[in-house]
């Protein structure tokens, strides 16, 4: 999925063609964060799962780009913010 940029906000293209959908995928979290998931797909009008593959594919891109050291900002991040 690429990025583009608009007004210094990354864009993300999300189905603007049909996508094949053929690979399932379930997890448990946290019942704050489906909370958050699904206030951010209703504000976004697109779907729990729209959302949920937009921000994986996000998550993805960066690591792709960053490679280990974005993972591991990231748990830095929320090691300190539980710390707190």
């Amino acid at each position: 999925m690429s990025t583009q940029l608009l007004a210094g906000r990354s864009v993300f293209p999300y189905n603007s063609v049909q996508m094949k959908k053929d690979a399932p995928l379930a997890f448990r979290i946290r019942a704050d964060l489906k909370k958050k998931l699904q206030r951010l797909a209703k504000d976004e009008a697109r779907s729990l799962s729209q959302v949920c593959e937009l921000l994986l594919a996000i998550g993805v891109e960066e690591y792709d780009r960053e490679g280990r050291v974005y993972l591991q900002k990231i748990l830095s991040r929320a090691g300190r913010d539980n710390a707190s």
